[in-house]
């Protein structure tokens, strides 16, 4: 049955990434996460040292071939396996691992200029932090929006301060808002995870509100991971905090997805933990089953993406 939300083709009651690519490109096209090399300022010292307690030791780069390999090796490699599901689609080279502008403009041109030169790409994808973006970063990237299909990723996960020191994520609200705001007229899309240690609900809504207001081009939800070997793995172990259930990760999801404008691109609902390292929470395993339950929801509502967006 087709949705009568306006960005869809499908069943789907919001605007999924696959949809607005389709769209644009004409044809399936799939990201293929690198791993540049990066590290982060929250793990040199420069910000602190550790890194964000959630993250893993990859820094979420997990489904990234090794960093040993070339750009040009892993893009092979990892296109290799998706090709499997998606024969002939259209590729997005992805810097996912760490913090991938942290680095001398000379370093990131070096790499980001490979990785558009790599066959069937249409474009590229920088995950980085808000607190990363200087003003030649910001006039190379500027650059590479001119030239290709450009998407840069900010780590937000709350917008309680409270919070983010719990995470150890190592920079303010403000210092976020000011990077975004360099970024303005990129497409430009923020990351959010639900299930943080000590947040309500009415606190992740309150994130999903803020980022109504600063209307971004696209928001990635995830759910939070327990991951083996790091530090919210001990806290989560000993007991400090509780992972939302499957009924409650869908009931929020879905009233965040009612506060986001309809125009807002959902890069997705939920995440992937690699299973050899997952911890908690199990039922995260069955992406497919946690995504379903969420549009049965809307349908139920009968509601959509936007419907309570104001």
């Amino acid at each position: 049955m087709k949705s009568p939300f306006l960005y869809s083709d499908s069943n789907k009651r919001y605007y999924t990434y696959d949809y607005f690519l389709r769209q644009k490109f004409g044809r399936k096209v799939f990201k293929v996460t690198l791993d540049g090399g990066f590290t982060c300022p929250n793990i040199d010292g420069s910000k602190g040292i550790g890194g964000c307690t959630y993250c893993s030791s990859r820094g979420s780069g997990d489904f990234a071939a090794p960093a040993s390999l070339s750009i040009e090796e892993q893009y092979d490699a990892v296109r290799k396996v998706m090709d499997r599901k998606w024969e002939g689609g259209l590729c997005i080279p992805y810097f996912q691992a760490h913090t991938n502008t942290y680095a001398p403009t000379c370093v990131l041109r070096e790499k980001f200029e490979r990785a558009l030169l790599l066959p069937n790409s249409v474009g590229l994808d920088i995950a980085t932090r808000a607190d990363c973006i200087s003003d030649e970063t910001e006039k190379y990237l500027r650059e590479l929006h001119e030239r290709t299909f450009l998407t840069v990723e900010l780590g937000l996960q709350t917008v309680h301060e409270i919070t983010a020191k719990r995470i150890n994520r190592c920079h303010s609200y403000d210092e976020f808002l000011s990077g975004y705001e360099k970024l303005r007229g990129l497409n430009v899309c923020i990351h959010i995870i639900n299930g943080l240690p000590g947040e309500t609900h009415e606190m992740m809504l309150d994130t999903a509100r803020e980022i109504a207001r600063l209307h971004p081009f696209m928001v990635k939800i995830h759910l939070l991971h327990i991951i083996s070997g790091t530090q919210m793995e001990k806290e989560y172990n000993s007991g400090e905090f509780s992972l939302p259930t499957l009924e409650e990760y869908k009931n929020t999801v879905c009233d965040q997805l009612e506060i986001l404008p309809p125009d807002v691109v959902i890069a997705r609902v939920t995440g992937d933990g690699a299973p050899e390292t997952l911890v908690a929470p199990l039922w995260s395993r069955k992406k497919f089953v946690v995504m379903n339950e969420i549009d049965k929801e809307l349908l139920r509502r009968n509601s959509m993406q936007g419907a309570k967006f104001c």
